[in-house]
């Protein structure tokens, strides 16, 4: 056993050991206060089979823990003849089921030894950009107490492309650290003539207890199962899991002989597999592929989450989200402008919520012009421009189930351009150009409706070319003004058909649009005056359209 910390908790554990008549040989980390370290050796000194091998100051990936385990493991081979397996534990593995049950197991298998031990080139689990490197550079500095030191030694190494030879005969292994080695196998290990060499090789190597023995062991060992009977988890950055109590169930169903590592405050699962010797587990073949599944859905939900939700694990990192937001939602760019009152017929029409204008710059306009949205979300333009991103985001969760409409256009905040155009969520939609209809009816000076008109084309320009960009995911369909007034039914019923309309009816008619006569003068006019405004399509001076103007319509079939 390596014991670190929580010595209460590993002397029960090497009681249990010995009361089922196996030996114990206990290495206690260095850095244990020698006055604590001499209480936990006097409270194991009723039991006569429990040995305290030589000290050695354990750093998790120094040579330490392998020096720890050897002087450990010589000392029971020597104290103790009649042992034939030697299993290797830590003062956190807890037994999960009666430890007869694991001598019987380890019996029926004498030749055998259970080490996980696998080429770089066949393990997916190394966390850190060191697979290979770990054996042909040196590591004289520890990663976590001198992690710039650490660093900057390996580029170094890397610039001036200093390898090390990897001693002959030997093909560098890893895996996990908690083993079960035959006699055989462990003691020629130990007494290996060139020991020394091995040992001078893997003192410089990074982590050296996930490949020292797991190296070693393929020259000696007769029978290999690669995998551990220890069960022990490791979440997407390579840390331990750590079972707690209301894991009691889930380590039952694993059929594993022990787990690690163990929350030392958890009582109830100590209570359950130490005083328990039924232990409430069938005897069979160690499983932990039973649980793999519930960790893997764990390390998704932790990793990716739930599409829209962010949590903090994620929310720091840029596109780690699962899913941009949480359902779709479409955008009308220009709708409110040409059509009057479009708001109250999309929602007749669709059965959706459409909002106003959400990103408007006074305040976020709701539907039906509320001041209060699901999930206690305001309508103070402040609070939503001061994250726009998570002000969507938040209004699509919080209305889950229900489908969000809302315009938007090149006078309200723009912050959220990108967020949209990268969401395959999005739905949008845009009839460039129709901003000019309200300042078409306005009564403003001409002089000021030219700069506002000029400032406002600028503006729809940039967010048409982030549409058109190759990054953008949304469904994305673009029409200028003069097009899409020629027919808006073809539109507006591609547009109805992928928000989902509440009935299968075809569109019958179009909503109501703004008067238009006069309008292509009114666009003359604004050319004359030396801006001009190509984003309307081609506007002829001529031609003035309005709801009244009689002229044939374009045929439209309907089904």
């Amino acid at each position: 056993m390596l014991v670190h910390t929580a010595l209460g908790r590993a002397e029960q554990v090497a009681r249990h050991w010995h009361a089922a008549g196996c030996p114990v040989v206990i290495h206690a980390d260095r850095k244990v206060p020698r006055k604590t370290y001499d209480a936990f050796v006097k409270a194991l000194s009723d039991l006569p089979n429990v040995r305290f091998s030589r000290r050695h100051r354990c750093e998790w990936g120094t040579w330490g823990i392998v020096a720890a385990s050897q002087s450990a493991s010589e000392l029971m081979l020597a104290e103790f003849p009649e042992v034939r397996h030697v299993y290797l534990a830590s003062g956190s593995c807890l037994p999960l089921r009666p430890v007869q049950e694991l001598i019987d197991y380890l019996a029926d298998r004498p030749r055998t030894d259970f080490i996980e031990s696998a080429t770089t080139a066949d393990v997916p689990w190394t966390v850190g950009g060191l697979d290979h490197e770990r054996f042909t550079l040196r590591f004289p500095f520890s990663w976590k107490k001198h992690r710039r030191f650490f660093d900057g030694y390996v580029k170094l190494q890397r610039r001036l492309r200093l390898h090390r030879k990897i001693p002959r005969g030997i093909v560098p292994h890893m895996g996990s650290q908690w083993w079960c080695l035959t006699r055989q196998t462990l003691s020629a290990i130990l007494q290996d003539p060139e020991r020394d060499t091995y040992d001078a090789y893997f003192s410089k190597v990074w982590i050296p207890d996930e490949s020292y023995f797991q190296t070693l062991a393929r020259l000696y060992s007769t029978n290999i199962e690669s995998r551990s009977l220890t069960l022990s988890k490791f979440d997407f950055q390579g840390k331990p899991h750590i079972f707690y109590d209301d894991h009691l169930q889930l380590l039952r169903r694993s059929d594993c002989f022990v787990a690690r590592k163990i929350w030392p405050h958890a009582g109830r699962l100590y209570e359950a597999f130490l005083t328990d010797p039924a232990g409430a587990m069938k005897r069979t073949e160690p499983n932990p592929g039973k649980i793999d599944r519930i960790f893997a859905k764990a390390v998704e939900k932790r990793t990716r989450g739930r599409p829209g939700l962010y949590m903090q694990s994620r929310f720091p990192n840029e596109d780690w989200e699962n899913g941009v937001t949480s359902g779709r939602y479409s955008v009308f760019c220009g709708f409110s402008d040409l059509f009057e009152d479009f708001e109250t017929w999309l929602t007749k029409a669709t059965g959706a919520r459409v909002h106003g204008h959400l990103f408007a710059p006074g305040r976020v306009e709701y539907a039906q012009r509320q001041t209060i949205m699901n999930g206690a979300l305001t309508d103070n333009a402040c609070a939503r421009d001061y994250n726009p991103r998570a002000f969507l985001t938040n209004l699509i969760w919080n209305t889950r189930g229900e489908r969000q409409c809302f315009q938007f256009g090149p006078g309200d905040t723009q912050d959220i351009n990108w967020f949209m155009a990268k969401d395959s969520n999005a739905q949008i939609s845009v009839v460039s150009g129709a901003w000019a209809v309200p300042l078409f009816k306005s009564n403003r000076n001409f002089a000021d409706i030219r700069r506002t008109a000029a400032e406002l084309q600028r503006v729809e320009s940039k967010f048409l070319d982030v549409l058109r960009s190759p990054y953008a995911k949304a469904r994305t369909r673009i029409w200028t003004m003069a097009e899409f007034i020629e027919a808006p039914m073809e539109p507006l019923q591609s547009i109805i058909d992928e928000i989902g309309n509440k009935s299968l009816r075809r569109l019958a008619e179009v909503p109501k649009m703004e008067d238009l006569a006069g309008f292509g003068q009114f666009l003359q006019n604004l050319k004359n005056q030396g801006m001009h405004p190509y984003l309307m399509g081609d506007f002829p001076v001529t031609r003035d359209l309005g709801p009244q103007q009689s002229r044939p319509r374009k045929p439209y079939l309907v089904k």
